[in-house]
């Protein structure tokens, strides 16, 4: 399964993932350049770091996102985010017209939602077993092969 992870990323790589990850650096930088705007910055880079390699990992909303977010997701979709979906979309449209490329038009038009909505959001390991509410945080007995959670001063 992980050598179907790295041919799947390495051909997005070429057909889609170096463009819509410029994009995502370009929008990035022009946030950080922007003072007030280095937040949104560094959602950008996290998203184009995710649009490099998407394959084995997915996004989730966070728990701990609040009022805070949401109103930086109104003032990021103004701004950056529906520029960015636009981009998703004509991309996903060019990859379509090959039958290889289907896969990964819908795997860039599951990428709309980030691209409009960033803050609030994590990437996360598709394997990793804490993703799914299972893990050493919350489960009674340990699992195999899950990696434990140990504190920063206990490292």
């Amino acid at each position: 399964m992980e050598a179907l992870r790295i041919l799947l990323n390495l051909v997005w790589l070429v057909l889609a993932g170096v463009w819509m990850a410029i994009g995502y650096v370009i929008a990035g930088v022009i946030c950080c350049v922007l003072i007030v705007t280095i937040p949104w910055g560094i959602a950008s880079f996290r998203i184009a770091l995710f649009t490099l390699w998407p394959f084995g990992q997915r996004l989730e909303k966070r728990a701990d996102h609040g009022v805070g977010s949401t109103l930086g997701n109104v003032i990021w979709f103004v701004v950056a985010g529906w520029w960015l979906a636009i981009g998703h979309v004509f991309t996903a449209i060019a990859l379509a017209v090959t039958i290889i490329g289907i896969p990964f038009a819908w795997a860039n038009l599951k990428l709309i939602p980030v691209s409009l909505t960033p803050l609030g959001r994590r990437i996360v390991d598709v394997d990793d077993p804490r993703t799914f509410g299972v893990g050493p945080t919350t489960a009674t007995t340990p699992i195999p092969g899950a990696r434990r959670e140990v504190p920063w001063y206990g490292r």
